[in-house]
Formats: structure tokens, sequence, C-alpha cells
């Protein structure tokens, strides 16, 4: 896994499939459909991400480890947003400080 999870890999990554690790089952496929565009303000940056289990059943909000074949391995909190016949949607919400060596530039 890259160091920080960042914006353009996920968007690089839309559409594919994440493994979700969870107790009770024998892990389950989350698509990644959605990845906002990322907002930027002097010293910070925001985005959020939405994937689709087709699992019907809702999951509680936490943090998740989730696998990917090529992001790797790493967590992410995740919340359910909606269910609807495609199945159950979780956000995962990106709100982050640059460090005093980052710029704000939001080409990335």
């Amino acid at each position: 896994m890259t160091e920080r999870l960042e914006h353009a890999a996920f968007l690089e990554n839309l559409k594919s499939k994440f493994r979700l690790q969870v107790q009770g089952f024998d892990g389950l496929d989350l698509e990644l459909v959605e990845v906002s565009q990322r907002k930027t303000a002097r010293r910070q940056e925001m985005f959020s991400l939405e994937f689709l289990c087709r699992l019907n059943q809702v999951l509680p909000q936490r943090i998740y480890r989730l696998e990917h074949d090529n992001m790797g391995q790493f967590d992410l909190f995740l919340v359910p947003i909606r269910r609807d016949d495609q199945g159950v949607y979780y956000e995962a919400v990106f709100n982050r400080l640059f460090d005093d060596s980052e710029s704000s530039d939001p080409a990335s």
C-alpha cells in the first residue's frame, strides 16, 4: 500500500472491486462506484468515496480492512448511507490537513 491513500489512486481504480474483511463472512466484494471531486482549502483537502456492496444486509459503521489488487490492504471508516435494489452503499470521507511541506494544488 502507498503510505497515504490519495484521491488520484482512487480515481484510477473507480469501478473496480475491493475486498472487505469482516467477521462472519468469507470476505465481501465492494465496488468503488463514485469518487467525489477533490476540494481544497488553504491547508486542507476533502473528498469522499462511495462503495456498493451487493449483499442486502447492512453492516454497521466502523473501521473495516479493505484489500485491492493495485492499492494493497488498508483500513477505512465506512458508513452505510443508503440501500436500493442493487445493494447497500457505504461512504468513506477524507478531510485532512496538509503538512507544511505539501501544496494545496488542486491538480491531484
